[in-house]
């Protein structure tokens, strides 16, 4: 059987764009990413030099100066979460909380990607803010979902008190992250832990199920500390007593290494994770060798124009993505606002499902918009995405979308049913699926193309996505409708209540804005993390090797028994 043919696509950006157009579209991306650089800076930045320098004093790393130690040297990292709790106060302090006090990310550590999972010691000594069990969690299950070894660095004070009821109860509490070190011992997938400092009551649980577990000198796991025993039954103690490395690597066997310092504990755990089984990257790479795309990454940020009314050619999108610049697309002459396709990325295949935006000629039917989503564009994403769950091909979603088509004709043509069948789809499909907003992510249609509550493993936004059910203008004519005449004009003469009218409209349409921003997003957790779009081909490459990397826990096919060469046979290109 004849393997699928790859074949180049896009173009050069001159020749897409005039230079003011090219320069007027750099220059708002540029605007953007440096905004969001900004925000990612402070937040990296903790609690400032101070905290750092206490930390320091203490004879222990910083937790970046540790996450540098631990990854492979000259590999980079990539962080989700980044921006959780970003702009939020909190009863109790005067100081915010930046990356809920946590860092998850990928990490490259002996060639094998890791989640790392590191209590940020220079937020108020690694405590656990509202939304902080949250992130881990989410970290935690990105590395089930993946069968990614996880290596935690343990340094935490403890839930942060005046919060807790905002971190301590319900089915995402701080409780749960021990449920998610359970589900993946069970699941077999590797976890190891270091513990650098204070380690109480849930941040003493959280290592304890590891199949390996380091101490330093000036670590301890306790239940509770010195202070409350002391309080509550009149000893004098400190916590290294109660459960430091002589009680606990000596004595309850809770621990298994004892170590002096933090650089001799990292290189434990680089050890520990060494001897783990290799990746399987190159095997699935069937004897291909990774290539860049042909147009550099880099300039994905150019293709897009300010106004998110306008549209762009998705193919140089992908162009800019995909090794060597070389695309299949698969069912191309029917259901044209969407491109399926597969391609490789870092060597390794990969299926892609994306948004066409403008105006799009469907054979049979005629023109019309792109970026929604109509019956023969859902049954072929419906046919595409379970051939790629059926042979265990990873999927990239790429959305940019306003919604579903409505009108008499899209419910006659029983859309809500064909709907369906994709929301099932996406809802039972067992390969590892990626979302990106590239930018409209709207309605039901980001509930169709894999968003947030679908499951995708890792769903990344770009400073120019806006995540919303409507647009802030829409939405205003809604809340205002009965206000308004058939024109969507107001509907009165009274110039007081035209005023109060405006206002009101405004005000909606400006909190509908603010709320699609995707800063905002993040900070909420409703996406993992903002990515500027000339990073976008470097995140798709970690997330995808990070699908194949590990063997054994989920169906992989061989290129020559697709089922989506079936498919190329019943759906043959006109």
């Amino acid at each position: 059987m004849a393997r699928l043919h790859l074949h180049p696509i896009g173009a050069s950006l001159p020749t897409l764009l005039g230079p003011d157009e090219l320069a007027r579209h750099a220059a708002h991306n540029d605007g953007l990413d440096a905004a969001l650089a900004d925000k990612v800076a402070t937040t990296h930045d903790g609690w400032g030099d101070k905290a750092r320098q206490r930390v320091a004093d203490k004879g222990k790393l910083p937790t970046w100066d540790r996450i540098e130690a631990l990854k492979d040297p000259g590999s980079d990292v990539f962080e989700v979460g980044t921006l959780v709790n970003w702009g939020r106060s909190f009863a109790g302090s005067s100081r915010l909380a930046p990356g809920a006090g946590v860092v998850t990310a990928f990490v490259r550590i002996h060639d094998r990607w890791c989640i790392v999972i590191a209590n940020d010691n220079t937020v108020a000594s690694g405590a656990w803010w509202p939304q902080t069990p949250e992130k881990i969690e989410r970290a935690q299950e990105m590395a089930l979902r993946l069968r990614l070894p996880v290596v935690y660095l343990v340094d935490c004070s403890g839930l942060f008190l005046p919060e807790q009821a905002r971190s301590f109860a319900g089915a995402r509490g701080a409780g749960h992250i021990f449920k998610q070190n359970s589900r993946l011992a069970e699941a077999g997938v590797p976890q190891v832990a270091g513990v650098f400092g204070d380690c109480i009551a849930g941040g003493g649980y959280m290592p304890i199920i590891s199949d390996h577990v380091v101490m330093t000198e000036s670590a301890y796991m306790v239940i509770a500390g010195a202070a409350l025993i002391r309080g509550a039954k009149s000893l004098s103690l400190t916590s290294l007593d109660i459960g430091g490395p002589e009680v606990h690597v000596h004595q309850s066997g809770c621990a298994d290494v004892r170590v002096p310092d933090d650089a001799t504990a990292l290189r434990h755990l680089r050890d520990a994770v060494g001897r783990l089984p290799s990746s399987a990257v190159d095997f699935y790479r069937h004897g291909a060798v990774p290539a860049p795309p042909r147009h550099a990454p880099e300039e994905l940020g150019s293709l897009f124009p300010p106004d998110f009314r306008q549209g762009y050619d998705i193919e140089q999108v992908l162009a800019r993505l995909v090794d060597a610049s070389l695309f299949h697309e698969v069912m191309p002459d029917v259901g044209r606002e969407i491109v399926t396709g597969v391609a490789r990325i870092d060597g390794l295949w990969v299926g892609i499902v994306a948004n066409r935006q403008g105006l799009v000629d469907e054979p049979g039917i005629g023109k019309r918009p792109g970026g929604a989503l109509y019956r023969e564009g859902i049954a072929k994403i419906s046919t595409f995405t379970r051939s790629c769950n059926d042979d265990g091909l990873p999927i990239v979603w790429l959305q940019d979308i306003s919604g579903f088509d409505i009108g008499v004709e899209a419910e006659r043509l029983g859309l809500l049913g064909y709907g369906s069948n994709l929301i099932y789809g996406n809802s039972t499909h067992t390969t590892p699926m990626f979302t990106v907003l590239l930018r409209k992510a709207s309605g039901a249609g980001f509930y169709a193309m894999a968003g947030m509550p679908y499951d995708p493993v890792v769903q990344l936004s770009t400073p120019h996505t806006r995540l919303a059910v409507m647009e802030g203008r829409t939405l205003a004519i809604a809340t205002y409708n009965s206000k308004l005449d058939d024109d969507f004009q107001i509907a009165s003469d009274d110039p007081d209540e035209r005023a109060r009218i405006e206002a009101g409209m405004a005000e909606v349409a400006s909190r509908i804005e603010g709320d699609m921003d995707p800063v905002d997003a993040a900070s909420r957790m409703d996406t993992d993390e903002v990515v500027p779009l000339g990073q976008l081909r470097a995140w798709l490459a970690c997330l995808v090797a990070c699908a194949w990397q590990g063997t054994g826990h989920r169906r992989t096919k061989n290129p020559r028994i697709w089922s989506l060469h079936d498919v190329e046979v019943l759906c043959p290109r006109r």
